[in-house]
């Protein structure tokens, strides 16, 4: 018989005994448990409801972890599991400890590190086009790398990220500190290419299980199919008569959400934060997503949830973290900012953007930001406090050092830097088996060929290097919308546009792209939605794509449309004119058919107008669009060339 301690902020600590009694293996954690709670009245269960976690028990002796649920309800139920390594997610309120670091021998100060990605989106294989480099001055050492490519813009490019790559990156790092959490800024799936979206994110899960990964703060994307589907990924459920990769378990890590409210309940979906405990020095990671995430997300997928504010969350959650003898403070946040162009991987210039009102408002009492969403790297010191964000699709990691004093409950000091997950390791085995599988089940849909491009055409407005914003991609793709629909105009969000057409992949006829490039590209299953919109209420759709963003999001346009902006960054407001329609001035009270995704149809991304647009009629899936329409209009002895763009005249991306 082993003594346990649960650890909770509403009842304190409670002392049980448990009974060990040898079960099947279950092939993951080794042998299940039986145990009984005593007084509590608790039962094993094989597969607990963790989206309820809410208290933890660890027994340092008995290396023992198991987690009462009824988040909220003080039910009595316990899950176990044990085995060599017994990978149960911790839970909020709780401590879970780790092998104990080895204390400065001259002060006694306690060493933690902290290995930080974000908006890792799924990306499994290694990325390609603008998503797959990171963009390296002219005197940092990895720009002599044999892959590095220099550009005539003064930078150099160098291929990073991939699952695997990631993964033994991660190895390497936590192999200098035994005291290391790894963590991610939200969005870990969702917005996936097709290998990892295929199969509902499960080979992404079970890559994280593999690279080690602890904590998750949930992002908007992790809720692209509802929360349902979220807790799946954590629980392990099956998806509607299927679990798509047979043998998937869930993830050993956890997700958190302090600001994500279940209407019905009053209780936050997942845990709020999580502790962990270094030899004495206790750490706490609060997870959060952005408010705004009913804007940015599919109608329908948050449906019964509020987001409420971030800094008053993660405020408010201070006493209750100091109670618990907390040394250290760390928010999990997806939300973001961005340097000013010209920003190193690893520098802070220029910083900006909606994470920074947040900043301004969050207690003293949190020591580190990691942030995401904006896809932007940066490693700031921000009114002493470290904030960070590890860029997407694991191209970063962003490695943070604390050194705590446990005795006086404090960091005495902190430090990071975003390390590039480079192409020149030894891949991670495991990982490349759970991708080189994923692929063989996923081939017949990816590998079929559906057009052809000349050049690599990019959606990102900061590769295109266009003072508009007008990207060749975007170009391509509203023009196919409108194909699609018959339109007279079509508009595309920025933010739909999740990789580039690369023309050229090593193992297939040049300029030949696939179904899985296209389906990368827009891998959300938005539809067309067509409507009638007056020449006015295209003048005010255009006026919303400023407003309070900090950056604009210029929506790509259809050839034979154009319009002029003029855009005063200080006051986040622009003047919109020169609006026509094949040569021709809009007429501001006739109507025009407008094609749409049916994501910005709903008023995402805060586009109100385009709600009450008339004489709606829904039509073809966007991706499929895109493949018909390159089909149309390319083919290998003549591949689709970039657009001559000039829609759009304006400097939001000087």
């Amino acid at each position: 018989m082993s003594d346990v301690q649960i650890a909770s902020p509403e009842r304190g600590r409670a002392r049980y005994p448990l009974e060990f009694d040898a079960g099947v293996g279950d092939g993951d954690h080794g042998a299940s448990l039986a145990c009984d709670a005593g007084g509590a009245g608790a039962r094993c269960l094989r597969r607990p409801t963790r989206g309820d976690l809410r208290r933890a028990v660890h027994s340092a002796r008995s290396l023992i972890t198991l987690a009462a649920l009824a988040f909220g309800t003080g039910g009595g139920y316990l899950a176990c599991s044990a085995g060599p390594p017994p990978r149960v997610p911790p839970v909020a309120g709780s401590v879970v400890a780790t092998a104990p670091p080895p204390p400065d021998a001259a002060t006694q100060f306690v060493h933690v590190q902290i290995l930080a990605i974000n908006d890792f989106h799924g990306n499994l294989e290694p990325p390609t086009g603008a998503n797959g480099v990171i963009l390296v001055a002219p005197a940092d050492p990895l720009a002599s790398s044999p892959d590095a490519r220099a550009t005539d813009a003064g930078v150099t490019l160098v291929p990073a990220g991939g699952a695997a790559y990631l993964a033994a990156h991660v190895a390497r790092l936590r192999a200098d500190n035994p005291a290391t959490v790894v963590v991610s800024a939200g969005d870990l799936t969702g917005a996936s290419p097709l290998l990892s979206n295929l199969f509902d994110d499960e080979p992404s899960v079970l890559a994280m299980n593999r690279l080690g990964l602890d904590l998750e703060a949930v992002g908007n994307h992790d809720f692209d199919r509802g929360l349902p589907a979220l807790m799946r990924l954590q629980k392990a459920a099956c998806s509607p008569g299927d679990c798509d990769a047979g043998t998937f378990r869930g993830a050993t890590f956890e997700y958190l959400a302090a600001n994500v409210i279940d209407d019905a309940t009053g209780h936050t979906v997942f845990p709020p934060y999580a502790i962990r405990d270094f030899g004495g020095a206790r750490v706490a990671f609060i997870g959060e997503t952005l408010v705004q995430t009913p804007s940015v997300s599919k109608v329908g997928a948050v449906k019964g949830l509020s987001f409420v504010d971030e800094a008053a969350t993660a405020n408010a959650l201070v006493p209750e973290l100091q109670r618990q003898g907390v040394s250290a403070i760390v928010l999990l946040l997806h939300q973001g900012g961005m340097q000013s162009l010209g920003g190193t991987y690893d520098g802070c210039q220029g910083f900006s953007g909606d994470l920074v009102p947040i900043l301004d408002r969050l207690s003293p009492a949190i020591d580190v930001v990691v942030s995401g969403h904006t896809h932007q790297a940066y490693n700031c010191v921000l009114a002493g406090r470290l904030v960070t964000s590890a860029m997407s699709y694991g191209r970063l990691i962003t490695k943070i050092d604390l050194t705590i004093d446990p005795s006086a409950g404090r960091v005495v000091d902190k430090h990071a830097r975003n390390v590039p997950v480079t192409r020149d390791v030894p891949p991670d085995a495991e990982v490349s088996r759970i991708v080189q599988a994923s692929e063989e089940r996923a081939h017949l849909v990816t590998s079929r060929v559906v057009g052809y491009v000349k050049t690599t055409l990019t959606g990102n407005a900061r590769a295109a290097r266009v003072a508009s914003c007008e990207t060749p991609l975007g170009d391509v793709i509203a023009d196919a919308m409108r194909a699609a629909t018959g339109a007279e105009i079509a508009f595309m969000n920025p933010g739909g546009i999740r990789a580039d057409l690369v023309a050229k992949h090593e193992g297939r006829p040049d300029f030949a792209i696939t179904y899985g490039d296209a389906f990368e590209v827009q891998p959300f299953g938005n539809a067309l939605v067509t409507m009638r919109l007056r020449g006015a209420q295209i003048f005010a759709l255009l006026e919303g794509q400023f407003g309070s963003r900090q950056e604009p999001r210029i929506l790509q346009v259809s050839t034979g449309f154009s319009y002029l902006y003029a855009y005063d960054r200080a006051h986040e407001r622009a003047v919109v004119s020169e609006l026509r329609l094949n040569g021709k001035p809009v007429d501001p009270a006739k109507s025009y058919r407008v094609t749409v995704p049916s994501f910005l149809a709903a008023g995402g991304d805060s586009f109100a107008v385009l709600k009450s647009g008339e004489d709606r009629k829904e039509g073809a899936i966007d991706v499929d669009a895109l493949t018909s329409y390159l089909a149309r209009v390319s083919s290998a002895s003549a591949p689709l060339d970039r657009p001559t763009g000039g829609r759009i005249t304006g400097d939001g991306c000087k």
